[in-house]
């Protein structure tokens, strides 16, 4: 693919920690210097293509915007509405605890005889408070518009450092918004006392009552307890494992202070399950992923204990990634916007990437002569075909419990695409189609190895499946296609001859399975909308560190772009960075290195004059000139020294040396070594 390059006052596009290997074009290691540079000025042939790359590089960087910005909307719009079912729930009850436990008008003519709190129990069944943190936040805020006092405590406010006085400070703090020298109860009463705030519930939420200090949260359930006449305080407690997590933190007599009521988030899994259908399989946003990124994704979230976070961040990594080193990825806008949208113009952008395609060095240089226009027509096509087919089959697995990210997973695999399409046969397709259309079930012996179980299991549940949930089935599907002609007219088939022989209906899979379910990286042209380097996306979230700073140290011309070092190889040169220097001669030690020998080193290497500067020192030969050519090496050598002590300062916080022992102290130990 052809590189982009970009001079040095214009900001890069998208990138990512790998993208500092790729190596810069002959015409960027031209342009390190002022003289190069208006050299090349000069030269409107020099200037042309630089102009062409550098629009290409705007063009990728204003689609991943684009693309970011609907996936992210998108996953904050699904999760939203997920919660708002809780949310209204918690609402009511809001309502109906707080006219219970308050008696107007205010104050209240006799003291309330119960003194316990109104307690809601939020069950969120997560192992991370970084996935809830959102969450709490929004249901603040939805409380808020619906007229609640709310103040959102964390764990770190129940600190044993601060004890009881942090909550109460945060309390003030969000209520009365200011800070107060010395917090007491009284003040929020006062403030609740005042025309306009007593007559609204006050709620306060705390994130996650398991990391809560225990004794400071049982004092501060106990004082809320005893201020309810004055302040109807309504709690809300996120718990993150079991209902019963409170009677394991609160002792008893804080138990009795409370009336819990139990509500349950959506699981982990069903807001994954949720964000990829809306993110992933429906493609909000044109972008893909290939099967191994996909696989990768998934057991990234499995192995952080489920956190959606971790999934958000590595998918970003991955769209940054995708625009980074794809050429083409800038076509991908061209899927989003109309044609006369802020940002992209078809005639410009089909016109680029023609040029790009012509150029190109890999098997898309053989097919310049189709259309861009069609190819992205067909790619939008031949997607929207795909989605519809693994929803309806997610539908169908839904009463099995089965996981929408493992199905993602194995619809893209296109080995198991190709063996599904197969004449063959002893192949998927053909068994596929046997089983489903036969009494006999051969589906278990021609598909005993693992690709595909997910769909397998699928197909034997619909295989299986009474005449009346079949037909539930169908109308579901028939929903779900409605957009796609090809599918949605197969299913009419199917209902109208499951109505017509009364319930004994086999389906025939055969046309669905040799087309339909054709992944993205069997379409022509899925370079431009699938990410399927999983090497990179590995690298950047979990690539070794200190190998990474090696390689920065050894190879830094490539991010500074410098045509003279890239020059010289490995040999030290006075106009390196000093740390690539120090750590380039550290090469040449072994496991010790003595201080005095590397400094000698680095002073040799640093202090080298330039060809300027020696041919006007031989030229002085004045006595006050050379007394101050004299003066200008005792500052030059102390400089030098600053210079050294600062890098072997930033190796060894970057952990690549230790520094001397109080044994070897003219010596420093080497950490790392090669790579």
């Amino acid at each position: 693919m052809a590189h982009s390059s970009a001079s040095a006052g214009d900001s890069p596009p998208p990138s990512s920690p790998d993208t500092t290997q790729t190596q810069p074009p002959a015409s960027e290691k031209l342009t390190c210097s002022g003289k190069a540079r208006k050299r090349l000025d000069l030269s409107p042939t020099k200037l042309k293509p630089e102009k062409k790359e550098w629009d290409e590089r705007c063009l990728r960087m204003e689609a991943f915007q684009l693309v970011w910005s609907g996936i992210d909307s998108t996953i904050k719009d699904v999760l939203r509405n997920m919660n708002a079912r809780v949310f209204n729930d918690i609402h009511s009850w809001v309502r109906d605890s707080f006219n219970t436990n308050t008696i107007k008008p205010f104050p209240p003519p006799s003291p309330i005889v119960t003194h316990q709190l109104f307690t809601a129990l939020l069950l969120t069944k997560n192992m991370e408070f970084v996935d809830d943190f959102l969450t709490f936040q929004e249901l603040g805020l939805f409380l808020k518009s619906h007229g609640c006092h709310v103040a959102n405590l964390s764990s770190f406010d129940f600190s044993p450092k601060n004890g009881i006085a942090g909550c109460l400070t945060s309390l003030l703090r969000q209520f009365l918004m200011r800070t107060f020298d010395a917090a007491d109860m009284s003040i929020l009463a006062s403030w609740y006392s005042q025309q306009g705030n007593y007559g609204s519930p006050v709620v306060v939420i705390i994130n996650d009552m398991e990391r809560c200090c225990g004794p400071v949260l049982s004092d501060f359930i106990l004082m809320l307890s005893e201020w309810i006449v004055k302040i109807p305080v309504i709690l809300i407690m996120g718990v993150a494992t079991t209902l019963d997590a409170p009677s394991n933190i609160l002792p008893s007599n804080v138990l009795k202070k409370l009336r819990p009521c139990k509500f349950t988030l959506g699981s982990p899994a069903e807001r994954m399950d949720a964000v990829v259908e809306a993110a992933l399989v429906r493609q909000c946003s044109g972008f893909a992923v290939g099967q191994k990124v996909a696989i990768f994704l998934r057991n990234y979230f499995l192995n952080q204990d489920g956190t959606l976070t971790s999934f958000f961040r590595a998918l970003k990594i991955a769209c940054v990634q995708h625009f980074s080193t794809e050429p083409l990825s800038f076509m991908l806008g061209q899927l989003l916007a109309k044609e006369d949208s802020k940002g992209f113009q078809s005639e410009k952008v089909v016109k680029g990437a023609s040029e790009i395609l012509l150029h190109a060095r890999d098997q898309m240089a053989e097919q310049t002569d189709i259309p861009i226009a069609h190819c992205l027509t067909e790619l939008k096509r031949l997607q929207m075909v795909w989605s519809s087919i693994v929803l309806c089959l997610y539908e169908a697995g839904k009463c099995g419990k089965i996981q929408l990210l493992d199905l993602f997973c194995e619809a893209l695999d296109p080995d198991f695409y190709t063996s599904l399409a197969s004449d063959n046969p002893t192949g998927i397709g053909e068994s596929l189609a046997t089983s489903l259309s036969s009494d006999r079930c051969m589906l278990e012996q021609d598909l005993s190895f693992q690709k595909g179980q997910t769909i397998c299991q699928v197909v034997r549940k619909v295989r299986d499946l009474p005449a009346a949930l079949l037909c539930q089935l169908l109308k579901s599907w028939e929903v779900l296609t409605v957009d796609v002609p090809e599918i949605h007219d197969k299913v009419k088939e199917l209902q109208a001859l499951l109505k017509f022989e009364g319930g004994s209906c086999k389906l025939d899979f055969t046309s669905i399975s040799r087309y339909f379910m054709r992944p993205i990286e069997c379409i022509q042209c899925h370079e431009i909308v699938c990410f399927r380097n999983v090497e990179k996306l590995q690298s950047a979230l979990i690539g070794d560190s200190r190998k990474r700073i090696q390689v920065d140290l050894l190879e830094f011309h490539k991010i500074l772009r410098c045509s003279c070092c890239s020059r010289s190889g490995n040999i030290p040169l006075s106009s390196m960075p000093d740390t690539s220097i120090v750590y380039i001669l550290a090469q040449e030690h072994g496991d010790l290195i003595n201080l005095h020998d590397w400094f000698q080193s680095f002073k040799t290497i640093a202090s080298q004059p330039r060809r300027k500067g020696e041919c006007m020192l031989k030229q002085s030969p004045l006595p006050k000139r050379r007394k101050e050519v004299n003066e200008s090496e005792n500052k030059s050598e102390a400089s030098i020294q600053a210079r050294f002590c600062r890098a072997i300062t930033e190796l060894q916080i970057t952990g690549l040396i230790r520094m001397p022992s109080k044994k070897r102290r003219d010596s420093v130990q080497r950490v790392a070594f090669g790579l």
